[in-house]
């Protein structure tokens, strides 16, 4: 009797696919475990260099890998990885999802499915994943084949970092995940972000274009930016003067020190620089998609901008002259943008006054005045600016709170900046958590208003169960004050669903293993500062402000309604 083969070694599909993400790099894995994708946890024993961080509910997870990958985005350009389970899971992390893809963000949402046999019958926590991500991602796909793992995770990191970053869904059946494949099945080699170069001519155009103009703005930040975007732009802006604003929530883009930095846009804006804006003959956008929050509506500069000259630098060519009627469009990596412009030559350009002038308008707009308020807000943030290092990282969600810091904190760090552009709330906590674990050497300080931090202040026993060490500083006015705002301007003194009773912050936060402080004034918050800052670990200060003073703009509720009433 001849004799028989040996069977051929196997192993699952669950393995083979963490194969293939320890190949493209994947060092950090954030999850709610699930049933659905036990033999994924089953063979991420085996590759010990992923870490995996168990958090305390999936939107925490998608806001962490989405952190992640925006902080990689400034350097490696890798997405965030996630991974949660079906139904329920994937819809709550679908929050994160939205944030990464109209943040431009790389990451990468792994969901476990229901098995194969089982779908399309609306069985337990059934979701057509990939057309209920579709709206809100660059790609959303099944793996129903186990043979092409390797195709797929190459596609979704390749998807992911090119063009306009974004973030991938993959969907993972179960009965999938535990089929054998051969062992000789390997993943595709390493994926590299692709160059995208810059057309010469198209260069000679704009320099042209900026020898003509009277008036030139510059507005930076979004898609694809990075460390050496930043390097080279201020290179060449600082070179001829152009007066350079950042696009809302993209405040890191450009050192504060920069001697053209103009400050920011979005809400609450320096007028200044509004009027700068609105004065310009020659916008340069660049990586910004100049959106709605961005440009006040659509209306700095407006779509159509008669009088003003658009020029749109952006990786994505779908996005150039998407909105905006667009005089000149460049599609190009962003950091070979900056780089050619800074190394261009062009005798025609006279170096420009406006640099200066609209810096020393930022300074005084970014530097506080005393409110008069118990617990002043500004002067906190001038007391963080002293007494914490530069490489500090600030997270925030989304509220007004975090507009103080907007205006009068100092973005000196690259990456520095970790806050949704699409104003979701409860990012700020899971960012800072992804923050502290991505950079442990460095200050990462959390900020979140009251209503802000407990949609995802669960995430305090992620930061402790992973040794991270932050600062959380809970802004508490008892309400939801952006909205209560907007409640006392469209129907003032006729208040409904914005008031919050809360806990005890502090209480709450040493319940989690946090020092923590309490603070009603101003030197008892720097009192509280000074104390956190001597520490490691989790530290939370709960500071209570008035809500009379409703935004760092200096709106009151007494002003609101006073202007309403005529």
């Amino acid at each position: 009797m001849p004799q028989s083969e040996p069977p051929a070694a196997t192993r699952s599909a669950a393995a083979l696919l963490v194969d293939c993400l320890a190949t493209q790099g994947c060092d950090r894995i954030f999850t709610v475990p699930g049933e659905s994708f036990l033999a994924v946890l089953d063979a991420l024993p085996d590759y010990p260099a992923i870490e995996v961080v168990t958090c305390r509910q999936e939107g925490g997870v998608s806001f962490m890998a989405c952190a992640d990958g925006a902080m990689n985005a400034a350097g490696s350009g890798r997405p965030g990885v996630a991974f949660v389970t079906r139904g329920p899971g994937a819809t709550n992390a679908s929050i994160g999802v939205h944030v990464a893809h109209q943040d431009s963000q790389p990451m990468i949402l792994f969901v476990g499915d229901v098995a194969r046999g089982m779908q399309g019958r609306e069985g337990f926590q059934e979701v057509d994943f990939p057309a209920f991500f579709a709206p809100i991602c660059k790609w959303a796909a099944k793996i129903d084949d186990p043979a092409r793992i390797p195709e797929y995770i190459a596609r979704a990191y390749a998807v992911a970092m090119n063009g306009r970053p974004g973030p991938v869904v993959l969907a993972l059946p179960e009965d999938m995940l535990v089929e054998a494949v051969p062992a000789s099945l390997a993943p595709r080699p390493f994926v590299t972000r692709t160059a995208q170069a810059v057309c010469p001519d198209a260069m000679a155009a704009l320099f042209d274009l900026i020898a003509d103009a009277a008036s030139p703005v510059a507005i930076i930040g979004g898609a694809g930016w990075n460390a050496k975007a930043r390097e080279h732009f201020q290179t060449f802006a600082t070179r001829i003067g152009l007066p350079v604003a950042t696009a809302f929530r993209r405040q890191d883009a450009v050192p504060p020190d920069c001697p053209v930095y103009a400050g920011n846009l979005g809400y609450g804006p320096n007028p200044k620089l509004v009027e700068r804006i609105r004065n310009a003959d020659l916008v340069i956008a660049v990586g910004a998609r100049l959106g709605e929050a961005t440009t006040e509506g659509y209306t700095l500069p407006t779509l159509e901008h008669p009088g003003k000259t658009l020029v749109h630098i952006h990786p994505d060519p779908e996005e150039l002259g998407r909105v905006y009627r667009t005089d000149l469009a460049l599609a190009c990596g962003v950091d070979e943008f900056a780089e050619c412009a800074a190394l261009w030559e062009d005798s025609a350009v006279i170096p420009f006054d406006a640099g200066a002038q609209a810096h020393a308008e930022w300074l005084a707009w970014s530097t506080p005045q005393a409110s008069g308020a118990a617990l002043d807000l500004g002067l906190c943030v001038a007391a963080m600016r002293d007494m914490l290092p530069d490489d500090t990282m600030i997270c925030n969600g989304a509220g007004n709170f975090a507009g103080w810091w907007h205006r009068h904190w100092h973005y000196r760090a690259y990456p520095g900046q970790l806050a949704p552009t699409c104003g979701a709330m409860g990012y700020g906590v899971p960012a800072a958590v992804a923050a502290a674990l991505r950079f442990p050497e460095r200050t990462v300080v959390a900020v979140a208003g009251d209503g802000d931090f407990l949609m995802n202040g669960q995430e305090l026993a992620t930061a402790a169960q992973a040794g991270a060490s932050l600062i959380v500083v809970v802004v508490d006015n008892g309400a939801y004050g952006t909205i209560r705002m907007h409640q006392e301007r469209e129907y003032p003194g006729r208040v409904s669903a914005t008031v919050l009773a809360n806990p005890d912050f502090a209480m709450l936060g040493a319940a989690y293993g946090a020092w923590s402080a309490r603070a009603e004034t101003t030197e008892q918050f720097i009192a509280a500062l000074e104390e956190a800052r001597g520490r490691t670990g989790l530290r939370l200060i709960h500071a209570v402000t008035d809500l009379e003073r409703i935004a760092a703009s200096g709106a009151t509720i007494t002003g609101l309604r006073a202007r309403a009433k005529g």
